[in-house]
């Protein structure tokens, strides 16, 4: 069971990329806090799905029911827009949450310069352009906190993915500007660091028996990250509880890095 935040309930958030895997379980978990959640996402099907979830569960009560908005992050109008129809629905954004991101594996050969600019404005220009669309909303609150989700993937030296690793370790340098920028404004920001972790994308794609032996030679801990243990943290950054924390990176992988 996570801790309980008594500063999250009535808060508006705002959740990218929140559908499915690690997005899912932000959405699910900041409602239980009651907290009014706002979240887009490409997959309609599977956000239907993670509505009806909520709206039977134990915690159906304790919040409105979460707003989605289909959008494909990479389009900034309709980002815009859809943290626009948040606020509309919700009131201010206290809390934004850029999760959303692509980890598709390639080939240095691989890659094109199409390739490329798409990596780039799926895990890492859609980042800064929420941010920017919430200041104006946590300044008006008297402050907020925005968490980047970044990646151990860079930290570790991790293979079949240059592209992806490159924006997941700028995603630092964004945290850590944005975290100057605003500071005086009393908004955070912070990253939150994820290793690897179990969901069914994760599992159907890439956890061969030969990635459980890498698992367990490279973890400190035994065991396996769940999309809970990072919710945990983002629940943690977006309260109260850390509102001295700033410009960090708080990292989550059991150990490896």
């Amino acid at each position: 069971m996570n801790a309980i935040y008594p500063s999250l309930q009535g808060r508006t958030v705002f959740v990218s990329g929140g559908s499915t895997g690690i997005g899912a379980t932000f959405v699910e978990q900041f409602h239980a806090q009651g907290a009014k959640v706002g979240f887009v996402d490409r997959n309609a099907d599977a956000a239907d799905e993670l509505l009806a979830k909520i709206a039977a569960g134990p915690n159906a009560a304790k919040a409105p029911v979460p707003l989605f908005t289909p959008c494909d992050v990479t389009d900034i109008a309709s980002l815009r827009a859809a943290v626009a129809r948040t606020r509309e629905s919700f009131g201010a954004i206290s809390v934004l949450i850029n999760n959303a991101a692509n980890d598709q594996r390639h080939r240095v050969e691989d890659v094109t310069p199409e390739f490329w600019d798409r990596c780039m404005n799926v895990n890492l220009r859609h980042q800064f352009f929420a941010a920017q669309a919430v200041v104006d909303d946590m300044v008006a609150l008297g402050g907020g906190s925005i968490v980047n989700l970044g990646s151990i993937s860079w930290m570790i030296k991790g293979q079949g993915y240059p592209a992806y690793a490159t924006t997941k370790a700028a995603i630092h340098g964004l945290t850590r500007s944005l975290a100057k920028d605003l500071g005086k404004r009393n908004i955070r920001v912070n990253t939150l660091v994820p290793g690897w972790v179990m969901t069914e994308r994760q599992l159907r794609n890439w956890v061969t028996p030969e990635a459980e032996k890498e698992i367990d030679a490279n973890q400190c801990l035994p065991g396996r990250l769940q999309s809970e243990h990072i919710a945990a943290m983002a629940l943690f950054l977006a309260a109260d509880d850390s509102r001295m924390c700033t410009a960090q990176s708080f990292v989550v992988d059991g150990g490896w890095s």
